[in-house]
Parts: structure tokens; sequence; C-alpha cells
């Protein structure tokens, strides 16, 4: 093996590993999302916990958009008005989390 395909071998599991980490951070801040939502909801508990493995399974159903779509419309259906820009702002301060708390192996 030469010193070029020894660094390509490398870069290709760093890769791997940072999408691993990136989808590991993603799936925990839909968590987050969904457990801060249900407490808008005015759901808690085990209720919560299974609102959140929903908002986490919206997003494997449909991407991204599905997790947006979701919170968005079960917070409406309650009355409850969120903007684009709120809900983009918490979900960074929420990924932001999320990534601290994985370095952190929690």
């Amino acid at each position: 093996m030469t010193t070029f395909d020894k660094r390509e071998e490398g870069f290709e599991k760093k890769f791997a590993l940072d999408e691993e980490q990136k989808f590991k951070a993603e799936a925990r801040r839909n968590r987050l999302l969904g457990l801060w939502v249900a407490g808008k909801l005015g759901i808690s508990g085990d209720a919560a916990s299974a609102y959140a493995k929903d908002v986490v399974a919206a997003d494997f159903e449909e991407g991204g958009n599905g997790v947006v779509r979701k919170v968005t419309a079960d917070l409406g259906a309650k009355g409850i008005a969120i903007t684009d820009a709120e809900l983009g702002l918490k979900m960074g301060e929420l990924m932001a989390q999320a990534v601290v708390e994985l370095k952190a192996g929690k």
C-alpha cells in the first residue's frame, strides 16, 4: 500500500466517522426537540418520551423537513404559533447541545 493509498484510506475513515457523528447529533437534536415541543403541548413523562420518538421517526420517514412539518403541525393543532425562524433557532440551539452531549459521552 502506497502512502497515497494510506492517506486516502485515512480520509475515508474520517469521513465515515464524521457522517456517523452527524447522524447521531441530528437524531439527538430531534429527540431534544421532541421533548421541547412535548412540553409546549403539555405532554410529560412517558408520553413526552413517546412523542420525542415520533419526532425522530419523522426524520427517518421524511428527512429533515419531516421533523419541521410534524412539530409545526402539532403545535398549530393546539393553537401554538411558531415561526420558521423561531423553530430554526431552537433547532440550532438543540444541535449545539446535542453535539456537546455526544462529545461528553452522554
